[in-house]
């Protein structure tokens, strides 16, 4: 297969994943924004640092971790400061670089996010799966993941 030549059923299933993908986000953040939780996005950064060692990491691997441009990165973690939700730290040897480092507040808002979050992930798109369908899209998305990865 050519790059300017795709199968209807590639294509069928590139659009199903697209608006699969955007309807499930777009239902989720509406939950989130009526249980009065931060966004996904703030979810996304929280759950990095909370995971990485530490929970800190400095901004150009979190910037790696997140679907956010950098840019779009810098606002919300600003936003996010501010909200108390983490800090940044200056990295000692290096001026130029900080970390960002959640804090107990953006633990709580963590904690208080996932249970509204996981009920999303299965109203939405678990309960439509059998466990072989779901590990069937982790392989295939997990080997698209990996062949993109190393291009960029």
């Amino acid at each position: 297969m050519t790059k300017e030549h795709l199968s209807e059923q590639h294509l069928s299933a590139w659009r199903a994943f697209l608006k699969a993908h955007a309807t499930i986000i777009d239902q989720i953040e509406r939950d989130l924004m009526a249980a009065k939780r931060p966004p996904l996005s703030t979810y996304d950064v929280l759950i990095e640092l909370y995971e990485a060692p530490e929970h800190r990491l400095r901004m150009h691997e979190l910037a790696e971790r997140v679907v956010l441009s950098r840019s779009g990165l810098t606002r919300l973690v600003d936003r996010l400061e501010a909200e108390g939700l983490l800090t940044r730290d200056r990295c000692g040897t290096d001026r130029r670089g900080a970390y960002a480092v959640i804090t107990e507040q953006g633990i709580e808002a963590l904690q208080q996010t996932w249970p509204i979050y996981a009920k999303g992930i299965a109203e939405y798109f678990a309960q439509w799966l059998t466990l072989e369908e779901a590990q069937l899209l982790e392989s295939a998305l997990g080997r698209i993941l990996q062949a993109t990865s190393k291009k960029a």
